[in-house]
C-alpha cells in the first residue's frame, strides 16, 4: 500500500518536473505576443476616471480568464480532432484585429476631434460614463479573446508531442501567466499617477519623493500615448503575423523584404479592406432603414 502511494507520488513529481519545463519553453515562445498584448490591453485600459480603473481593469482580467476558459479545452478538442479548424479561427481572428487597429488610424488621421479633452486628476473628478465604459470593456475582452487564441495556439504548439495531460496543464500554466503578467503591468500603470499625488502629498511637495512623484504625474500621459501608438502598431503586426504564418501564399509575398514590414503590410492591406467591408454594410444598412 505504502509502496503504491510512493510509485503515484514519484509520477506526479515527474509529471509537474515535465510540466515546468514546458510551460517554460512555451512561455518563451509566446514572449513576443505576451508583448503586444501587454501594449494593446494598457491602451485599452486606460482613459477611465480614477476611481474606475481598477475596477474596470479587474473586469478585463476575469474576462480574459473567461476566454482561456473558453478556448483551451475547444484548443485541444479542435486539435486532436480538427486540427485545420485551428487555423481558420486564428485567421478571422487575425481580420478582426486588423480591422480594429486600422480602424484606429483612420480615426486618428482623418476623424480626430480639434478639442482636448480636460485631464482627469486627483484634483479634478468626473464622474463615470457608465455605458461607454461597459462599451469599452467589451471591445477590450473581445480583443483579448483573439490573442488568447494566439497564445493558446503557440503555446500548444511546442507541446504537441507530449500526453494530453500535460498539454492540458502546460497550456492552462502559460494562460494563467500571461493573464497575471500582462494585467498586473497594466495595474501598475494605469496607478501611476496616483502613486505620484500620494507620494507628493506625504512629502508635502519638497524632497526627492515629492520629485519622483511629479515624474510619476508627467510620465504617465506619455507613456499612455506611447503605448496607444505601440498598441495600434502591435494590433496591425499581430494580424498580419496571422496571415504571413497561417496562410501558404502569403509565405512567398514579397521575398527579401524584412518579416515585420511584410507583416505590416498584409495587416493594412487587410484591415483597409475590412474597413472599407463594414462601412459598405453600415450604409446599405442605413439605406434599407431609411426606405
Amino acid at each position: 500500500m505504502a509502496s503504491g502511494i510512493f510509485a503515484i507520488l514519484d509520477d506526479i513529481a515527474a509529471l509537474m518536473d515535465d510540466i515546468s519545463v514546458t510551460a517554460k519553453v512555451a512561455t518563451q515562445k509566446t514572449a513576443g505576443i505576451l508583448g503586444d498584448d501587454l501594449a494593446v490591453n494598457a491602451e485599452k485600459a486606460t482613459g477611465f476616471v480614477s476611481s474606475r480603473e481598477l475596477p474596470v481593469l479587474w473586469a478585463i482580467t476575469k474576462g480574459s480568464l473567461l476566454n482561456k476558459l473558453i478556448i483551451i479545452p475547444i484548443a485541444l478538442l479542435l486539435n486532436a480532432f480538427v486540427p485545420v479548424a485551428m487555423k481558420i479561427a486564428l485567421v478571422l481572428g487575425g481580420f478582426y484585429l486588423a480591422y480594429e487597429g486600422v480602424e484606429k488610424i483612420i480615426e486618428f488621421l482623418f476623424h480626430r476631434s480639434h478639442e482636448k479633452p480636460e485631464p482627469v486628476t486627483a484634483a479634478t473628478p468626473q464622474q463615470p460614463d457608465l455605458v461607454a465604459e461597459k462599451g469599452k470593456v467589451k471591445a477590450a475582452i473581445a480583443t483579448d479573446f483573439i490573442l488568447s487564441i494566439e497564445i493558446v495556439i503557440i503555446s500548444l504548439g511546442s507541446v504537441l508531442d507530449k500526453p494530453l495531460a500535460t498539454q492540458a496543464l502546460t497550456v492552462a500554466i502559460v494562460g494563467v501567466l500571461a493573464t497575471a503578467g500582462v494585467y498586473g503591468i497594466v495595474a501598475l500603470i494605469v496607478r501611476m499617477d496616483d502613486a505620484g499625488f500620494g507620494l507628493i502629498r506625504r512629502s508635502r511637495g519638497k524632497g526627492i519623493f515629492a520629485a519622483i512623484g511629479r515624474l510619476l504625474v508627467k510620465a504617465l500621459p506619455v507613456i499612455i500615448r506611447i503605448l496607444a501608438v505601440v498598441g495600434t502598431l502591435a494590433l496591425v503586426l499581430v494580424s498580419g503575423g496571422i496571415f504571413v504564418h497561417n496562410i501558404e501564399y502569403l509565405h512567398h509575398v514579397l521575398p527579401g523584404v524584412p518579416a515585420f514590414i511584410t507583416e505590416l503590410i498584409m495587416g493594412l492591406v487587410a484591415g483597409l479592406v475590412m474597413v472599407g467591408m463594414v462601412n459598405l454594410a453600415k450604409r446599405i444598412v442605413r439605406v434599407v432603414k431609411e426606405r
